[in-house]
Order: C-alpha cells, then structure tokens, then sequence
C-alpha cells in the first residue's frame, strides 16, 4: 500500500489551503485550484515571470522568490507578483554611447543607490545586484554586463530597493551597450548571422517550429554543449 502523501498547511493569497508537502509554490497554487494564467512562464528558473513574495511561519522578513523553485514550507503565507512596476525610457542604442553619460541622461535613478545591498538579497538568481549598479556608476559597462549576465528581470530587486531604482533594466542596458559597442566582435559569429539572413537554416527552422513538443525536448536536452 503506497504511503499517503503529508500535507502542509500554506496560505495563498490570504486564504488557508493544504497542499502536500515538498510543493513548489507554483504546484502548491495548481493543486489548491488556482488557473494559472499570469505569473507563469517556463516553469525551469529561466523567464523570471513567477516572482513571489513570501514570509515563513514565525519569521518577520519579507522574501522573494521564484514559485516555480521555491518549496513551501507549514504556515507559508505566500503572494505572487506578476509584474513590477516600471517605466522603461525608449531609445536607439545607435544614438547611445557606452559611458556612464548615457545612464545619467536615461536612467538617473541609478545614482540614488545607497549600496544598502537589499537589491543583491532579494534576488533569487544570487547575481551580486548592487555591485552592478556600483559598476554602471563608475562607468565599467564590461563588469557590469559580466555580473548581471543571468538576470531574469523578475523584479524582485526593484521592488525592494530603497531608492526605486530600476535595476534590471539598467542592467539590460549595460549588457546592450557592451555587445553592440565594446565586445571583441567573433568573425563566426558575424559569418552565421550572415548565413542566417541568406536563409541557409530556413529549412531546419521551419523543421523544429513544426515537431512535437516531447520530441523538441529530447533534441533540446541531448545537444552537444561546448565549454571554451
């Protein structure tokens, strides 16, 4: 006889719910009846669209997750935010320079940074937040494009800064401005964007966008992975 699945007591979004335990917030909400149709994205860590914030039974801090990594826990009360608010200015990176002049003119904000580090603790990724901010205020876009590499732009770091700063979205910029302007440019690269435009993977593109999703996946996660 298989043995009957614990269950733990959560609160979503203000109301009580059993779910079982070992649950992911985003499988807790799916068990408990919830029809997920914001906040979700691919459900691995990678889109950042299920940010969540959280407080664990008998701790005061507020935290920040994703739902689709983060396991529940007796007592959880738990809220998803499918959004952050935040106003991104429109612009032409071939208008832009890679210094910091360009973010004093788009994104001032950034120089309100009080290095509380509450951005870095917030985010769900461990990426160091306010040392990338730090970077972009001394004008070092490398290190600050290499830092925020893994950024998701969950949010999570906005919605608990101080300041109101935009962090991931001046980290985007950063990692813009170095690609197009400071990067050592890749001769192999440019010779497959090039192939790319003559339709030479036309067919192969058409092929994938086509196959079923069992097996895309298995393609996806055989493909040989080179490490330089």
């Amino acid at each position: 006889m298989a043995e009957k699945q614990k269950m733990i007591k959560v609160y979503l979004t203000g109301e009580l719910f059993e779910v079982p335990e070992g649950s992911t917030i985003m499988m807790a909400l799916e068990y408990a009846g919830f029809q997920l149709k914001q906040g979700i994205g691919c459900r691995e860590g990678y889109c950042g669209a299920c940010a969540t914030v959280y407080r664990e039974k008998g701790d005061y801090k507020l935290k920040g997750g994703l739902a689709c990594q983060t396991v529940v826990s007796e007592g959880m009360a738990i809220t998803q935010i499918p959004s952050v608010p935040a106003e991104k200015p429109v612009y032409d990176l071939n208008d832009l320079t890679p210094d910091v002049g360009t973010f004093t003119k788009l994104f001032p904000s950034v120089f309100r940074c009080v290095s509380c580090n509450t951005c870095t603790k917030a985010c769900p990724q461990d990426i160091e937040v306010m040392d990338y901010i730090q970077a972009i205020i001394r004008g070092d876009l490398a290190k600050a494009a290499d830092i925020s590499f893994d950024c998701i732009r969950c949010g999570l770091c906005a919605m608990r800064c101080p300041a109101e700063i935009v962090q991931y979205d001046n980290a985007t910029l950063a990692r813009r401005l170095y690609g197009k302007y400071l990067a050592k440019k890749s001769p192999e690269l440019e010779k497959r964007i090039e192939e790319i435009k003559e339709g030479k993977y036309d067919k192969d593109i058409k092929e994938l966008k086509e196959m079923p999703h069992d097996e895309l996946s298995k393609i996806y996660y055989k493909r040989e992975i080179k490490i330089s």
